[in-house]
């Protein structure tokens, strides 16, 4: 890789994921020499460790919506509820 690499949390998920495919298409080329090889391949691993983790985070993000949203969870905490006191006066 002639440029420097952009720092991966600076990538949006979309980037990344693309960077990654286009990693993965280039490997499997087979065009590549052994040490630019290498480089992509760290490069990938590292795109895939960090696309995991914003994957995993966002699908945990999802749980705790779902779960608000739920009419049958029980209500953990009540104190920060508005009050409804004045809704019929």
């Amino acid at each position: 890789m002639a440029d420097e690499p952009r720092k991966i949390e600076d990538m949006t998920f979309k980037e990344a994921s693309i960077e990654l495919e286009q990693i993965v298409r280039a490997l499997e080329s087979g065009e590549l020499e052994l040490e630019d090889s290498l480089e992509r391949y760290a490069r990938g691993v590292e795109l895939l460790k960090s696309l995991r983790e914003r994957l995993s985070t966002a699908e945990q993000k999802v749980r705790v919506l779902l779960d608000a949203t739920d009419e049958s969870a029980p209500v953990r905490d009540t104190a920060s509820a508005p009050s409804t006191a004045y809704l019929n006066e």
